[in-house]
């Protein structure tokens, strides 16, 4: 029993003298903070007289906290040593002195500290980087990174941390990159150091001002010292650096200003305060104008992507629906069967996400279009002029395909990954963004529109299509044969609706009854543009897409599908065949 107590109190006395010889290697080369405090004498440092542990730990904070970058007597290793009897004000000091004075792995060093991946031997107080396996840790000097072999977990205690100081430690090892070679690093830094924003991170920040070359970068600097300014300097400084602000819109520097139009009262007394609350006021409102324009771009862009989607969906349908007449129930099936051979695609070139997607876009279409010609060959031909029989005959087909592919696939559904150039935001600015893959889905649907505009143009089968949609019986005393006709077409409405399938396989998840949310949409974008006109569905899809997104902040989802649908309706009331109305055949029998 003695011996224990002789080995704890020789510990903890070799503890202090480590902290107390830390301490004065700290304070050697500190500059006198007071009148009273006599100049050290670096020649011949004297050790402080009657320390005590306490008294001792708060020497080491404040000598930690007020070192400079510039010290040449500093003790690193000393200061890695420290951690293991630090509490968390001086840990938080020992991390922004490392972050000040950086050797080759102080990086690691504090990667490992905020992964709780720093230990102290319980024998000795040394501190190491352990990685655990499972009963025994493999050991590495915190300063060299060397192996230090390994030893059992039981005799270890963690360098314990908690949130605050893992923010802290963060700001530091975004500090240490702020000379790195990459500008994003160094962005990202800089950004980092801004969420934590205290006076360390803005002296660093502004040491490296001046040596930064990357316009992004300068701007973020500007922006936290600035911001810094508002929160610590005097009326002044606060004046001035809401003028530095001006001009920038960023969410970090609105919320700034707003908490200083809460803090300080709207009829205060103080002129310099009026005078700041004034100003702070004229940039909000100044950033809430430009909000509101770019929430309004924002919307609008919003309600193109979805129209975008519904020109896709219901341009396959203009086709078979203008030339054939047929009410085709099972369009919305079509669209599930593109969708689900997007997913097959990524099932055969698991590795390949970007490629499986791009082959899906020729598949879906030779899929779906092989489909639409056999329930054109099966069913449809033999329906023509009975449109209700048609309606009730696809309607049966969609039910058989939705079974068919619960069979196959199971109901459960199914996700479609997007590739990298699909992911993420396109940034324009601090206030504008828009989504890739909604960017990307309408530009595709603008590419295939001019294809098929192409085809019904410039093509043999495109001359025989507007052919027969105009006048059936002049096109088959011409010549043509109006059943090919019909089912090529009917097989090309469908392949586009495939293709449909793949672009929303990349907004949604793939399952059996995909399709039933867009048929209703296809035919109201058929019907408001004008049978078989494929101008007037582009414009009826956009028109309607950005109706419903604009009417849905004031209404909400349901109720603005309600509205639109109303509009619908009383606009067919006026104009029975559409905003452009097809000539010909459709013409001479309305």
């Amino acid at each position: 029993m003695d011996t224990t107590r002789t080995y704890r109190a020789t510990r903890r006395l070799g503890a202090t003298l480590l902290v107390l010889a830390f301490a004065s290697s700290l304070a050697i080369a500190q500059p006198a903070t007071s009148d009273t405090t006599a100049p050290a004498d670096t020649s011949a440092p004297s050790q402080p007289s009657s320390p005590s542990p306490a008294g001792n730990s708060a020497t080491q904070a404040t000598a930690a906290d007020n070192d400079d970058s510039e010290t040449p007597g500093f003790d690193y290793a000393g200061t890695v040593a420290a951690l293991a009897e630090a509490n968390y004000p001086q840990k938080r000091r020992i991390v922004r002195a490392l972050a000040s004075h950086p050797q080759a792995h102080t990086d690691e060093l504090l990667a490992a500290f905020a992964d709780n991946r720093l230990v102290v031997r319980e024998a000795d107080g040394k501190v190491f980087i352990a990685e655990d396996n499972g009963d025994t840790y493999a050991l590495r000097d915190p300063i060299t990174l060397a192996s230090a072999g390994s030893a059992p977990a039981r005799d270890f205690d963690p360098v314990r941390t908690n949130i605050g100081l893992r923010q802290n430690i963060g700001v530091a090892r975004a500090q240490l990159e702020l000379d790195a070679d990459d500008a994003d690093t160094r962005l990202a830094a800089v950004e980092t150091m801004s969420a934590n924003l205290d006076d360390n991170a803005a002296d660093a920040m502004r040491a490296h001002r001046p040596s930064e070359t990357d316009e992004r970068v300068q701007t973020a600097i500007d922006r936290a010292l600035a911001i810094n300014d508002l929160n610590t300097g005097d009326n002044a400084a606060k004046l001035a650096a809401i003028e530095r602000l001006a001009g920038d819109n960023s969410q970090m520097v609105y919320n700034r200003l707003n908490n200083m139009l809460i803090l300080i009262p709207e009829d205060s007394p103080d002129a310099d305060q009026a005078r700041l609350r004034a100003a702070a006021a004229a940039q909000v409102e100044r950033i809430d104008w430009w909000r509101n324009f770019y929430d309004y771009l924002e919307t609008l862009f919003f309600g193109l992507s979805l129209g975008s989607i519904l020109v896709l969906a219901g341009i396959g349908l203009a086709i078979t629906f203008g030339v054939m007449g047929v009410i085709n129930m099972a369009h919305g099936e079509l669209i599930m069967l593109g969708a689900y051979t997007a997913f097959v695609m990524q099932q055969l070139l698991p590795g390949h996400i970007g490629l499986a997607l791009v082959l899906a876009v020729p598949a879906a279409f030779v899929v779906s279009g092989l489909v639409g010609i056999l329930i054109e060959r099966s069913i449809v031909q033999w329906l023509y002029g009975r449109p209700l029989e048609t309606l009730l005959a696809t309607f049966g087909v969609s039910l058989f395909l939705q079974q068919l592919v619960r069979s196959v696939f199971t109901p459960l559904n199914r996700s479609v990954a997007a590739p990298e150039w699909m992911s993420g935001l396109i940034r324009f600015n601090d206030l504008f963004a828009l989504t890739a893959n909604r960017l990307v889905i309408f530009g595709f649907a603008m590419v295939v529109f001019a294809a098929l505009i192409l085809v019904m143009h410039k093509t043999s089968l495109g001359l025989k299509v507007r052919a027969v949609s105009q006048n059936r019986d002049m096109a088959r005393a011409m010549g043509i044969r109006t059943q090919r006709v019909d089912a090529l077409t009917f097989g090309l409405g469908s392949g586009v609706a495939g293709i449909a399938g793949v672009a929303l396989s990349q907004l949604t998840n793939v399952g059996p009854n995909l399709g039933q949310s867009y048929i209703i949409d296809s035919f109201m974008v058929v019907v408001f543009g004008g049978v078989g006109n494929l101008w007037g569905t582009l414009v009826s899809g956009l028109s309607l897409g950005v109706l419903t997104k604009f009417i849905e902040p004031q209404a909400g989802a349901v109720l603005a599908k309600i509205l639109v649908l109303i509009f619908l309706i009383l606009f067919i009331q006026r104009r029975p065949r559409g905003l452009f109305p097809q000539k010909g055949r459709t013409a001479e029998g309305s």
